[in-house]
């Protein structure tokens, strides 16, 4: 998982995310919202009259934050955190998900092949005891040509189940960056409740906190619109320092100037207007989310139950497949049935068993779909 989480490309983007939010955090903290400036000015008849007039005028303006706006945006920007620090969360549930399919993709391809070598050799074995006698008259043409038909479709077989292991090997390859372990280990199923609406699960799972996380920053960009209904007030300081002529010593003078921008009614409607257009989406969202999480956890269970009862059927199906394999062997060996009857016995124990193995990782595939659905990383 963590090296899956380290090739994963949203990783970068997540960490540039919560830097940005807690640059707008101390934004907020600051004493003004936006940095001061300084102008200067000079202002001389040296092109003119060259009189000796000289004036200096030094302005330093520092912008206001209106009522209430600091607050808003100190809350804006801690939402904002808050939803980096779950989105990132969620992105790595994303990734386990995907992990996870991978993981059991590539089990189920390892078992298959596994079968599928074993019946190569079985049938290969049955191939040599059947030429054997064939050639001394036991058999006919047609049982040998059994027999040969038996090995060619088990190493077709074989084919199929090597190259759909090699496609998941590198599937699992693509994500992590390394190849897959020898041992697919299971997971163990989680003790947590299925998340309702209300409950204290719900704010555990990591879908729903990025979503309630966003609508919470949502809502935060609502009154920060709410309190910014004008451009900030500009306080300046104002220092000048001139002479009429030559003659004349210079004077300093000190002042202070407030600037006050008008509220623009429409600006404001329209930036109000599209954060809680905004805000009520994420409420919408969240509620749906909600919805969707639960019926994909019951769902899961459910489906985890259905896996266990057929595994369960699996394992009494092979016993029986595997018993009635070793009579028709020794009915066969003995003389007492033919080839044919023996090879579809063997082909239905064969069927038994890759049944029995893709139940077996389907139920371990179904542990951890449910783990997912309830938002437990591996």
């Amino acid at each position: 998982m963590e090296q899956a989480w380290r090739l994963n490309p949203q990783a970068a983007g997540l960490d540039a995310r919560e830097a940005e939010a807690r640059a707008a955090q101390d934004v907020a903290a600051g004493l003004t919202p936006e940095p001061g400036s300084v102008s200067i000015g000079n202002l001389s008849d040296q092109f003119n009259r060259n009189q000796g007039k000289q004036e200096y005028e030094v302005e330093l303006a520092v912008p206001l934050w209106l009522p209430g706006q600091k607050a808003a945006r100190e809350a804006e920007a801690t939402s904002r955190i808050d939803e980096a620090v779950a989105r990132r969360t969620a992105v790595r549930l994303e990734v386990s998900g995907e992990l996870r399919e991978a993981w059991w993709a590539l089990a189920a391809a390892r078992g298959a092949k596994v079968l599928a070598s074993r019946r190569v050799e079985t049938a290969r074995a049955l191939e040599t005891d059947v030429m054997r006698r064939y050639k001394v008259g036991e058999l006919s043409r047609i049982d040998a040509n059994l027999a040969l038909t038996e090995t060619y479709v088990a190493n077709a077989e074989l084919v199929e189940a090597e190259a759909n292991q090699l496609q998941a090997e590198q599937a699992v390859q693509a994500l992590t960056g390394s190849p897959a372990p020898k041992n697919l280990d299971e997971e163990s199923p989680t003790t947590r409740p299925l998340a309702d609406e209300t409950g204290d699960s719900a704010a555990s799972h990591p879908l729903l906190a990025v979503t309630a996380a966003a609508a919470r920053s949502a809502r935060a960009r609502v009154k920060v619109a709410d309190e910014s209904r004008r451009a900030a007030p500009e306080l300046t300081l104002r220092v000048v320092r001139e002479r009429d002529d030559f003659a004349d010593s210079y004077s300093n003078n000190v002042g202070i100037k407030l600037k006050i921008p008008f509220s623009s009614g429409s600006q404001v409607r329209r930036e109000t207007s599209a954060a809680q257009a905004e805000a009520n989406q994420s409420d919408a969202d969240l509620l749906r989310t909600h919805t969707r999480v639960r019926l994909d956890a019951e769902r899961a269970q459910r489906n985890l139950q259905s896996a266990e009862r057929q595994f369960a059927m699996a394992q009494e199906r092979r016993q029986l497949s595997a018993e009635n394999l070793r009579l028709a062997e020794k009915a066969f060996a003995l003389g007492e049935s033919d080839l044919a009857t023996l090879l579809r016995i063997r082909s239905a124990a064969f069927d038994a068993d890759a049944f029995f193995d893709r139940q077996r990782v389907a139920r371990a595939a179904a542990v951890s779909r449910l783990n997912q659905a309830l938002g437990v990383l591996p």
